[in-house]
């Protein structure tokens, strides 16, 4: 039995300290996904804290054949969600830095010009992001940056895989028709940094 699986069944008992390890564990994962699908750091501090809530809320909930990590980001994912439907007249912010993402960034990439480049690159995925219809920016957000499988994915969105699929395709066209609109990159280009 791993240290997570202790950590559960003793908070699942109301152990406080416990459900603390677990939070420390998986603050990281649950604010960055927050921020991804909020784009502002101080709604992603309270989305992150709710979940968390939530989460301590309705372990009793929680099925132990499924990953903890699952459960949990779904949760956050779903808060997000809602927050993002109250809110939907309002555009995201993108003047505060990203959290950086592998893809735009690498070891050979250093000194100012290239940060400058990866920093451009990282607000442009971000307010295309924000364009996104809630379901397929959700789906996006924890394939690419949390490299979640389409089984995950199904199950924190309840669908099926050929609905993840299909949300990831669309997505895929939303976010190339959106950047080659604008002008911002050639349509080779843009893939490469949605993805």
């Amino acid at each position: 039995m791993n240290n997570e699986q202790v950590w559960l069944e003793q908070a699942r008992r109301g152990d406080k300290f416990a459900f603390g390890q677990l939070i420390e564990a998986y603050q990281g994962p649950v604010y960055n996904l927050a921020y991804r699908m909020l784009g502002n750091s101080g709604e992603a501090e309270e989305a992150a804290q709710e979940a968390f809530i939530r989460a301590y809320t309705r372990l009793d909930s929680y099925d132990p054949t499924h990953k903890f990590s699952t459960w949990l980001l779904s949760i956050t994912s779903n808060f997000c969600i809602d927050q993002i439907r109250k809110r939907r007249a309002v555009l995201l912010s993108i003047d505060e830095p990203l959290p950086p993402h592998p893809a735009l960034h690498s070891d050979n990439n250093k000194g100012p010009e290239a940060a400058y480049v990866a920093q451009e690159r990282e607000e442009l995925v971000q307010n295309l992001l924000s364009e996104l219809p809630e379901e397929y920016r959700q789906a996006v957000v924890l394939r690419y940056w949390y490299d979640m499988a389409y089984e995950e994915i199904a199950e924190v969105q309840k669908t099926t895989v050929s609905a993840v699929k299909s949300r990831l395709f669309r997505a895929r066209r939303m976010l190339a028709d959106a950047g080659l609109a604008r002008g911002l990159l050639p349509a080779d280009q843009l893939e490469e940094v949605a993805v």
